[in-house]
């Protein structure tokens, strides 16, 4: 994770004019940035679980707080080490202020505790999967990240404001969509954060008092669009904080719940293995619970 070693992008030769220093500058520096504090994070992390691991374990209360410390910074560790640069999905600039905004599925500071990454799921990065150009939510532009291996391998940009022009390569807010369509399939299901439409968006942030019915045939997205609910509500409610509670995801059979069960992982949460409830016939509903510990930013 050198920031110096290369150049964060990886662009082919048809985008060679997105790879225009005046336009993926400042991504380049601030990437270094990232790159660097993740450094410093992993190894702060990793000092920290380890010192934890050889605390004594005491009794009752302590031996909880223990474990829960240890499953807290295991996770946080785990998903650092899992998606390095790649945990920043795009960046987002305000019409008041013009100074980018970068979006992760973690939250991430530096040393100084600037913000260099801001959680997904937090209200500030709202505009970056709600904002359109009937309601842009304040933002002048917005700019999303393909990842291939580690390396961004394309990048669009929207803009809702004349200001918004400048300093941009392509203008196109479903490019980013249909790239996805024709990306490689797998064995797993995968989260969509970086292509999440702000009809999607605004039932992953519903409010979460009483039943939301999410009608719709079959592959429109329902699946996806609950497990990226399941973790912007275990990120936001406070009845699901610290200790407080959790969520149980309900699937018809276990092959189900195998083909889903790297999407919240990839979103900042750990789901445990799935529980076994009654019969195991492939038609009997199967359940996975999902542990709740917040992660500070």
């Amino acid at each position: 994770m050198n920031p110096s070693a290369t150049t964060v992008f990886d662009l082919p030769g048809r985008l060679r004019g997105k790879a225009d220093p005046r336009l993926i500058g400042d991504d380049e520096r601030h990437f270094s940035e990232i790159a660097t504090s993740l450094e410093q994070a992993v190894a702060d992390l990793t000092l920290r679980l380890e010192t934890a691991r050889k605390a004594p374990g005491g009794n009752g209360q302590e031996a909880m707080d223990r474990d829960l410390e240890v499953h807290r910074l295991s996770a946080r560790l785990r998903t650092l080490r899992r998606f390095g640069l790649d945990l920043c999905l795009g960046r987002i600039v305000s019409a008041d202020c013009g100074e980018p905004v970068y979006v992760g599925r973690l939250g991430l500071k530096d040393g100084t505790g600037r913000p260099l990454l801001i959680d997904w799921r937090s209200p500030a990065a709202e505009p970056f999967f709600g904002a359109t150009h009937a309601n842009p939510m304040g933002l002048a532009s917005r700019r999303r990240y393909r990842w291939t291996a580690g390396r961004v391998s394309d990048y669009w940009d929207e803009v809702f404001t004349p200001q918004g022009l400048e300093g941009h390569a392509v203008l196109d807010d479903q490019s980013a969509f249909i790239a996805s369509l024709g990306s490689s399939r797998s064995d797993r299901m995968r989260d969509v954060l970086t292509t999440i439409q702000a009809d999607q968006d605004a039932i992953i942030r519903a409010g979460s008092r009483g039943a939301l019915v999410v009608d719709g045939g079959p592959g429109t997205g329902k699946t996806v669009v609950a497990l990226h609910r399941t973790a912007y509500l275990l990120y936001s409610d406070p009845r699901l904080g610290h200790r407080r509670g959790g969520v149980l995801f309900v699937g018809p059979h276990r092959p189900y719940l195998a083909y889903v069960s790297d999407v919240l992982p990839s979103l900042g949460r750990r789901a445990s293995r799935p529980a076994r409830r009654g019969t195991s016939s492939p038609r009997a509903p199967q359940q996975s619970s999902l542990a709740t510990p917040r992660w500070p930013c």
